[in-house]
């Protein structure tokens, strides 16, 4: 069994910087991360490191992806391990986004975690994935992605010759740590936005210059679009967590507006 259309076809894109749009999700909801699923994005990648969710809940959040027959299963595992990347892509993720890369040789790691030998070091045992990906080994390396975060100092430093490391399909930027990276005292800290535009311009560059995906978090649609016109290639929007807050506060200002 080869990997469905819809993985390679996802690969393809990634490799070829082709825009795609994603979705984040945190919680263990299977059947609201199902429906989020089938709204049309490209993918949704479950956070598997701040998340509030555990194995069982990142499992049943990429049966719930793979359900909806439309998005891709991505997960940010919570470190740069054998094992955090095996269990992820075992569990039927198409990719994983493996957090604080702060050289090439963290970026090495990160690939060889995620193919089977001769490329790399990753357990065979497809658990789940050989139902979508695989289970020949040459054909779940083919279509399995890994995304290097940019998220420190290091990183940052280094991220020309974290681009260029063989079988590393992209870089992805948390835009939180990287506003901290560049000497933010908070999150979205106004005093240092000319920094992070210009750590931003940074990525995108080496990531067009090494040929390959240049992926982003992003709290809005509208945002999303703005990084896309500033040369990333996919971007992720939101999170079901911080959208159900903000529905909820509409439509109880909704409610009591005549108080």
């Amino acid at each position: 069994m080869t990997s469905s259309p819809q993985v390679l076809e996802f690969a393809r894109k990634i490799r070829a910087r082709e825009r795609a749009v994603g979705y984040w999700s945190v919680l263990d909801a299977p059947v609201a991360t199902e429906r989020i699923a089938r709204l049309g994005y490209d993918y949704v990648a479950l956070d598997a490191q701040h998340g509030l969710l555990g194995y069982s809940g990142m499992l049943h959040g990429l049966m719930a992806i793979d359900a909806s027959q439309r998005a891709v299963g991505l997960v940010r595992v919570d470190g740069n391990s054998p094992t955090s990347i095996g269990k992820a892509l075992d569990a039927g993720a198409v990719g994983v986004i493996v957090p604080l890369i702060d050289t090439s040789d963290d970026a090495a790691a990160a690939v060889a975690a995620a193919k089977y030998p001769p490329l790399g070091r990753r357990s065979y045992g497809p658990m789940r994935s050989a139902l979508r990906i695989g289970p020949v080994p040459a054909e779940a390396d083919a279509s399995t992605l890994v995304f290097a975060m940019i998220e420190t100092p290091e990183g940052l430093a280094n991220v020309k010759e974290i681009c260029a490391t063989p079988g590393l399909d992209g870089i992805y930027v948390g835009p939180s740590d990287l506003t901290l990276a560049v000497g933010g005292a908070f999150p979205g800290d106004p005093d240092v936005q000319a920094e992070f535009d210009r750590a931003l311009a940074v990525v995108a560059d080496a990531a067009a210059a090494a040929g390959i995906a240049a992926g982003i978090h992003t709290a809005a649609g509208a945002i999303a679009a703005q990084r896309f016109q500033q040369g990333y290639t996919f971007a992720t929007v939101a999170s079901d967590l911080t959208h159900l807050e903000l529905a909820a506060k509409a439509h109880l200002d909704a409610a009591t507006s005549q108080d």
